[in-house]
C-alpha cells in the first residue's frame, strides 16, 4: 500500500512539473489541444515558455487538478478546493505573479541572483499606482512579458530584449488613440529611433545603449522628474554630471527650475554631440539663455576657440601625415602622437560641462602640444618626401645622361667598325 502511494506522489509530481505522466499528457494540455483560437495558443507556445522549460507546468500558475481531469473530467481539474485559480483578473496579475517571483526561496531553486523585488518595484511605478486606482488599461506584467509563452529576457525574439524594449513600449506609448485619455505625447519611440541612443541600438546593435527602461525603469517605470534627470542620464555620463553639479549652471538651473541635461540634449531625440552646440553661433545651444554682453556669452565664446584651436590643428597634422604615408614615409610613432591629442580634444568637450575657460584650457595645453608636434613631424616628413623626389630627379637624370653617353658610344664603335 505504502508503494502504491508513493507511484501516486510520483504520478502527481509528473504531472504538476512536467506538464505530462505515465497515462499521457496533463489534462490541462489535453483540453486546450482541442481548443480553437486563443484557447489554444498556451499549449502552442509551451516549446519557447521559459517557465516550462525550467520544469513548471499549467497548474504551476493556475492551479487545479490536472491528474484529475486525465479521464476528462474538467470540473475535476479546475476544482477551486485544489487550488484552481484560472485567469486572474488584470488588477490581481500583478500578485500573481510575484506568488513566486517574490519568493527568495522559491526562487533560489532556478536563478540564485535573480531581483524578487519587483511586485515592491511595480507598485512605486506609474503603471502600478494607476492600477491601484482601478485603471485597467495600464502595463502589467503581461504586458511586456507575455501571458504565456514568455521567453528569457536574453533571448533575442523576447519582448524584452534590449533591442526589442523600445518596441514593446511603443506598442501602448505610440497608439494614440490609447493614449488619448492620458494627455501625454505619442512621439516618443519615433522620436528615439532617430537619437543617437536609438540609433546605437537599433540600427548598430550596441546592447550597451540605453532603451526606454535604463531611464525609465523597468518595474519601477517612472516619468524622471525635473530634479532627478540629470541623475538618470549620469548613471552612464557621470564624469559630466560631476564636472556640472560644480559648475555656475548647476545652481542657477535649480532656482530656474530647468531640467539640467535636457535642457541642452533634449530627452528622447538625443542628437549627437559636436562642437557647433558650443560657442555664440546661430546653432549654438549657448545664444538660447545668454546675451551677447553677458559673462556667459564671453565664456562660451573662448571654449569654443581653444576646443576650435585644438581641433584645426590635429586635423592639419592628419592632413600632412595622410600625404606623407602615401608617399612612403613611415609614420608610425607620429600617429600615436596624433592620437593621444585626439584624446584630449574628446576630454575637453567633455570638460565644458564645467563652463570654465581655465579647465577647458587645461585640458587643451597638453593635446595642443601634441599636435602641434604631430603637425611639426608632419612638415618635416613631407620636407623627407620632396628630398626624396628631388634626389630621385637627379639620379634619373644621371642615369639618362649615362645611357645616352654610352649610346653615342656604341654608335661611334659601330661606325669605326664599318670603316
Amino acid at each position: 500500500m505504502m508503494k502504491l502511494n508513493r507511484i501516486w506522489v510520483f504520478v502527481v509530481l509528473s504531472v504538476s512539473i512536467f506538464g505530462s505522466s505515465v497515462y499521457g499528457e496533463d489534462s490541462c494540455v489535453q483540453c486546450h489541444k482541442t481548443l480553437d483560437g486563443a484557447l489554444s495558443s498556451p499549449v502552442n507556445e509551451l516549446a519557447n515558455d521559459i517557465h516550462a522549460q525550467r520544469g513548471l507546468s499549467c497548474a504551476s500558475c493556475h492551479g487545479g487538478d490536472p491528474v484529475a481531469g486525465l479521464n476528462g473530467d474538467a470540473q475535476a481539474a479546475m476544482n477551486t478546493k485544489k487550488g484552481y485559480l484560472g485567469v486572474p483578473a488584470t488588477k490581481d496579475i500583478p500578485k500573481f505573479c510575484a506568488r513566486c517571483h517574490s519568493d527568495e526561496t522559491y526562487m533560489r531553486k532556478y536563478r540564485p541572483n535573480i531581483a524578487t523585488d519587483q511586485l515592491a518595484q511595480y507598485q512605486t511605478s506609474q503603471h502600478g499606482k494607476l492600477l491601484g486606482k482601478g485603471d485597467k488599461k495600464v502595463a502589467t506584467c503581461v504586458s511586456c512579458h507575455r501571458a504565456h509563452g514568455i521567453r528569457s529576457a536574453k533571448d533575442p525574439l523576447s519582448a524584452v530584449y534590449p533591442t526589442n524594449i523600445p518596441k514593446t513600449c511603443g506598442r501602448c506609448h505610440s497608439d494614440s488613440k490609447y493614449m488619448e485619455e492620458y494627455k501625454i505625447p505619442v512621439d516618443q519611440f519615433n522620436k528615439y529611433r532617430q537619437s543617437v541612443h536609438g540609433i546605437a541600438l537599433l540600427e548598430k546593435g550596441s546592447r550597451s545603449a540605453p532603451a526606454c527602461n535604463n531611464c525609465h525603469g523597468n518595474h519601477g517605470a517612472f516619468p524622471p522628474e525635473v530634479s532627478s534627470i540629470s541623475q538618470v542620464c549620469g548613471v552612464c555620463h557621470l564624469h559630466n554630471l560631476e564636472l556640472f553639479s560644480k559648475s555656475p549652471h548647476s545652481r542657477a538651473f535649480k532656482q530656474m527650475g530647468l531640467p539640467e541635461c535636457e535642457s541642452c540634449h533634449g530627452n528622447h531625440e538625443i542628437k549627437k554631440t559636436d562642437d557647433a552646440m558650443l560657442g555664440t553661433e546661430s546653432k549654438s545651444n549657448c545664444v538660447g539663455c545668454h546675451d551677447q554682453d553677458s559673462p556667459g556669452y564671453k565664456v562660451a565664446a573662448a571654449m569654443k576657440k581653444i576646443i576650435l584651436q585644438l581641433r584645426t590643428t590635429i586635423e592639419q597634422a592628419n592632413t600632412l601625415l595622410a600625404q606623407a604615408e602615401r608617399a612612403g614615409v613611415e609614420i608610425g610613432d607620429t600617429k600615436f602622437v596624433i592620437n593621444d591629442a585626439y584624446n584630449d580634444l574628446v576630454k575637453s568637450r567633455s570638460i565644458v560641462h564645467s563652463f570654465s575657460t581655465a579647465e577647458v584650457e587645461k585640458t587643451t595645453s597638453q593635446g595642443l602640444k601634441l599636435a602641434e608636434q604631430a603637425l611639426k613631424e608632419g612638415k618635416e616628413a613631407l620636407k623627407e618626401v620632396q628630398a626624396r623626389r628631388r634626389w630621385l630627379v637627379m639620379v634619373m637624370v644621371i642615369v639618362f645622361a649615362a645611357a645616352t653617353l654610352l649610346y653615342l658610344k656604341i654608335r661611334e664603335i659601330e661606325k669605326k667598325g664599318q670603316a
